[in-house]
């Protein structure tokens, strides 16, 4: 068969795909008037997994890869759930009868109000009219004039942070905040022509985008920068001029829009650079009690000590999750505040209401800005090996209590306060974006000692993500006993353990070996480890206490534990509070494992800190065939997870190959661990 017949083949199946993808949402829609007529809730995350199990178990029948097959299905079911909350919000109610919606965005066609706005109404299946205008201010008064029916405004990035002087109109509006929408800002350098960036000496930019791009302008010193208005405007500006020395940063689809070249893609300083958009009407808009919602307010707490403290204090008191807390000055009283607050909740429920009630004897002002669906979708935990009830509740229960820790209220001052049990009771728990540790689920982190290339560590991450671990590990700095042995891929092998987090959605973990790598570290790596030969390196551990990334503190190979919690020490007390300890194994007089497994020192530790314990068998046993049990043993004496390493060759591995679990021999463990 030739290419061309191979072409036409595949054409052929993607026009089946789009038929039955429209298929689907029809029934999506037919769906969600059923829950309406009988007031069922929006979601059903035991449908979706069982929906997801099923369709994995038919795609491994049919060869197809089990990590392609969820992360299709994800987005499709994400269509579903905002096909049919939209459905529900009916979001241009307040214009009923109109098949048009008039939109104000500050910026032309293009920008990335423009671009946000056609994502949030996608699916109101209503005409967009866009009102252009120059400044945030104008945007707003087109809607409080009835020129327009929405405006949407960014209102804060994930790099440069939130934007002032829209907080400051939302202050005085009279507007309410009906919605909200993310949207991934992938700055590109534009040109009318195709010429190297170095040939470029003038570049429009927004102040924001050529904030978020600082490290590549850098690069350019040749360039001049000249501030505008909006980003699609830039780009309309160059294809007027038809200069091939002028550019512009701005996003694909306003370079296209225009028709001009993409001389640079990814330009960005922070490659996952998101913008968070505010949709405001006139009209405030009730939200359905099946959805998920998040109130926005505004409030000036009195100017005396503790006053924010105890406001805050009654959103504690009422289980309510802040999600973003900001403060602006105040003009006209120097040196005092107000605080934008987001958190979850609708204000029409009764708790809510009961929590603003309560809010006020705190507050000399206070307004809410609005109650809205929140736009995050999240996804259906999928576990994909079944739990195992082999035991009833009263052994759970009981295993439960011998595994808490026992608090000595009055015990004598340690040389470690803030990692004693007597500064903190509660357990800390150290959130990796959605892993949580320290708390009640068991952690496994897996992969191989060293990454040896991108291919190994992709298949790696598979295997992680397909057997339901939470976190790929992957040495790149790699201390050795012999100089001579592989030390590691260093800053490539970091970028391929990067690469590989990000297309398994996985959070990753790496060693550092000296202080001056932390930093760079830090800004791929979501948890940094420090091992065993660097537990007392005293200098790495207070740069580790300086950055806001979690630090795993292997416990040394001849240390005490009362050593393990200062060197803890060091790093907390530089500020970083998110500190996980690990028992390695130690050296004793016994040779017949590679180090001896101290799992007594995990109770020991419970009582002693608060700070979450993992266990590595991998390097404490050194013989693939004794992890396993190993591992096991540490779930029942109360760890909060466990490190594990596999290889797909563990022969051919560069690094401790003889402890690397197989494949395999990976999957039955991650089952076992789910029948304790």
């Amino acid at each position: 068969m030739s290419i061309e017949e191979l072409r036409d083949k595949i054409n052929s199946v993607d026009t089946e795909l789009i038929d039955l993808l429209a298929k689907r949402r029809g029934l999506s829609k037919e769906v969600i008037q059923d829950k309406n007529d009988n007031k069922n809730p929006i979601r059903d995350q035991k449908r979706e997994e069982e929906l997801l199990k099923r369709l994995i178990k038919l795609g491994k029948q049919k060869g197809v890869d089990q990590h392609f097959l969820t992360k299709v299905f994800y987005e499709i079911i994400e269509d579903s759930i905002r096909l049919q909350q939209s459905h529900i919000l009916n979001p241009s109610k307040e214009v009923t009868g109109k098949e048009r919606l008039t939109i104000a965005i500050q910026g032309i066609e293009g920008a990335y109000s423009y671009l946000a706005s056609q994502k949030y109404f996608a699916y109101s299946n209503k005409e967009l009219e866009f009102v252009s205008k120059k400044r945030f201010s104008e945007v707003v008064e087109a809607v409080e004039k009835g020129e327009a029916d929405y405006a949407v405004l960014p209102i804060e990035n994930t790099t440069s942070g939130g934007i002032n002087e829209v907080y400051d109109l939302l202050l005085h509006t009279t507007l309410t905040i009906v919605g909200e929408e993310t949207f991934q800002v992938k700055h590109c350098l534009v040109a009318s022509a195709d010429v190297s960036v170095h040939k470029i000496k003038k570049i429009y930019a927004h102040y924001q985008a050529a904030a978020q791009c600082s490290n590549f302008l850098v690069t350019l010193p040749e360039a001049r920068i000249e501030y505008f208005a909006d980003t699609a405007m830039s780009v309309q500006k160059i294809a007027e001029e038809k200069n091939p020395e002028f550019a512009a940063i701005a996003s694909e689809e306003a370079a296209n829009l225009f028709k001009v070249n993409i001389i640079r893609k990814e330009i960005a300083n922070q490659e996952e650079n998101h913008t968070r958009f505010l949709i405001i009407a006139r009209n405030i808009s009730k939200v359905d009690n099946r959805l998920p919602a998040k109130t926005s307010l505004v409030m000036a707490t009195s100017h005396a000590p503790g006053s924010l403290v105890k406001a805050l204090s009654v959103f504690d008191a009422y289980k309510i999750n802040l999600t973003k807390l900001e403060s602006r000055p105040i003009l006209g009283n120097p040196w005092e505040q107000m605080f934008y607050v987001d958190f979850e909740g609708n204000r029409d429920d009764e708790n809510v209401q009961n929590l603003l009630d309560d809010l006020g004897p705190y507050l000399r002002f206070f307004k809410v800005l609005g109650s809205y669906p929140s736009q995050v979708v999240k996804k259906t935990k999928l576990d994909l090996h079944e739990s195992v009830d082999v035991k009833d509740d009263a052994y759970v229960e009981k295993i439960k209590e011998i595994q808490k820790p026992i608090v000595k209220k009055k015990a004598k001052a340690k040389s470690y306060k803030l990692a004693s049990r007597e500064y903190k009771e509660d357990d800390t728990i150290v959130k990796v974006r959605d892993v949580e540790i320290g708390g009640d689920d068991f952690v496994v982190i897996g992969g191989p000692c060293s990454v040896e290339s991108e291919s190994q560590i992709f298949s790696c991450a598979n295997e992680v993500k397909v057997n339901g671990a939470q976190i790929l590990r992957g040495g790149c700095f790699k201390p050795r006993t012999s100089p001579y042995s592989f030390q590691g891929l260093e800053w490539d092998g970091l970028n391929y353990l990067e690469a590989a987090g990000k297309e398994y959605d996985l959070p990753v973990i790496t060693e550092v070996l000296a202080p001056e790598q932390v930093l760079a570290v830090a800004k791929q790596s979501d948890i940094i480890q420090i091992g065993a030969r660097n537990m007392q390196n005293f200098s790495l551990l207070k740069e580790a206490g300086k950055v806001h990334r979690p630090v795993l503190l292997k416990r040394g190979m001849m240390s005490s534990i009362d050593e393990l919690l200062n060197a803890a020490e060091y790093i907390l007390a530089q500020g970083n509070r998110q500190v996980i300890l690990m028992e390695r194994g130690i050296r004793t007089f016994e040779t017949a494992t590679r180090n001896t497994l101290d799992l007594s020192a995990i109770p020991v530790l419970k009582e002693l800190t608060h700070l979450p314990i993992m266990v590595d068998p991998s390097h404490a046993i050194g013989e693939r065939d004794k992890v396993a049990p190993m591992a096991l043993a540490s779930k029942i004496v109360g760890a909060h997870g466990i490190m594990v390493e596999f290889h797909p060759e563990p022969e051919k591995a560069l690094s401790d190959g003889p402890q690397a679990l197989r494949y395999p021999q990976f999957a039955q463990l991650m089952i076992d661990l789910k029948k304790l």
